[in-house]
């Protein structure tokens, strides 16, 4: 997890088997503490929304899908097109996309949420991609929906 003025401006998601929060330990802030007792209690099944300040800085469009998948309820997906909609991008699902590749604030701002039209997971590039992806939708399905 990356921190500037205050806020977190990215996560990283580590390949090999280490799950997202592990390794918070080694910068202790009071940021940097409290993300990492909100992320103990996401993977526990007790948290199901992050507050914490993000900081990322993209275009207005770019901000609008962020902000829209924010709303994004834990334990539900949305597809690329139906996120689009929502920004008022009508057959906006490639753009939809770029957008969420842009985004560096991963599980907090849940970009793994949005699914193929068809319901298919794809495209995530975190840890370990699609593995990783399918592993947060899973957890989320099973702890809140």
């Amino acid at each position: 997890m990356h921190t500037r003025s205050g806020s977190i401006i990215r996560v990283d998601i580590a390949r090999g088997g280490v799950l997202p929060g592990e390794g918070l330990d080694e910068c202790p802030t009071a940021l940097h503490d409290e993300a990492r007792r909100q992320f103990d209690d996401y993977f526990a099944g007790k948290r199901d929304r992050f507050d914490l300040p993000l900081l990322q800085i993209g275009t207005p469009f770019q901000d609008e899908v962020w902000g829209a998948l924010l709303r994004v309820a834990c334990g539900e997906t949305i597809s690329y097109g139906e996120l689009g909609h929502r920004v008022g991008r009508e057959n906006g699902a490639r753009a939809v996309g770029g957008a969420i590749s842009a985004n560096r604030i991963a599980i907090l701002i849940p970009c793994h949420r949005v699914v193929g039209s068809d319901g298919r997971i794809t495209g995530y590039t975190p840890g370990e991609g699609i593995e990783t992806k399918r592993w947060l939708l899973r957890h989320e399905q099973e702890a809140f929906a």
